[in-house]
């Protein structure tokens, strides 16, 4: 298995699920190792991005027309559509612009919201599923529920609305039922997470096992309680 020594001096790239597609956000630092990174990420994750229309939060970088022009590019060889560039710099500002990028999101009034909802879906029940195992210094985050085929890495988190299934290890952190759903669970089958939360319930990270054994973590009585996952 690949080690994660290293890993954590790389960018940290965030991925959330917005009304419009996908947001990014990158963090600060050299454009050039930001730009590979974030590109390696995306070469990783290619069957889930694929198709995906993307809005790109560059924070303070100062980026021009060359180094829009060929993410933008870049991006579109892989299938997946940079719409808006969100940055703290006016000359990125200007530059999305010129690009016909748009430079902020739309904030859709929760009525709004909620009548974007089709009859017998709650919110919360949309889902993605990650074909993959998260590294160290990648972060998720949606509002519906997240599945992950493959390990989720020290140093790795997902923020889950909904709840956290993952076919695999758990050695990061996840947070199920992020938005206040105490009903949310999360599943795995080795779970030896940096931390776990169900709402806004944080639990205390269990000893080591000498097996591992799938679990079921909730909440029960106001604590975090794991069980032997067994589904009948």
């Amino acid at each position: 298995m690949e080690s994660d020594i290293g890993i954590a001096e790389k960018p940290k790239i965030q991925i959330k699920g917005i009304r419009e597609g996908l947001l990014i956000i990158l963090e600060d630092g050299d454009w050039q190792k930001v730009h590979d990174f974030l590109l390696e990420q995306i070469d990783q994750q290619a069957e889930f991005l694929c198709g995906a229309r993307v809005a790109l939060d560059v924070g303070s970088q100062v980026l021009k027309a060359a180094d829009l022009g060929q993410l933008r590019n870049q991006l579109s060889d892989r299938k997946i559509t940079l719409w808006a560039v969100i940055s703290d710099s006016p000359t990125t500002q200007q530059t999305a612009q010129t690009l016909g990028m748009e430079i902020q999101l739309t904030k859709a009034k929760p009525e709004q919201t909620e009548q974007s909802i089709s009859p017998g879906i709650q919110s919360g029940e949309q889902a993605i599923l990650l074909h993959r195992t998260l590294r160290s210094g990648f972060s998720i985050q949606f509002p519906g529920h997240v599945v992950v085929i493959g390990d989720v890495n020290p140093g790795a988190e997902i923020i889950a609305g909904g709840n956290i299934v993952i076919w695999g290890r758990l050695r990061g952190m996840a947070h199920a039922g992020a938005e206040g759903n105490k009903e949310a669970i999360i599943c795995a089958l080795d779970v030896m997470p940096t931390q776990l939360r169900i709402a806004d319930q944080i639990s205390i990270t269990p000893q080591q096992r000498k097996k591992a054994q799938p679990e079921i973590v909730r909440l029960r009585d106001g604590s975090v309680i794991a069980e032997l996952w067994n589904p009948k």
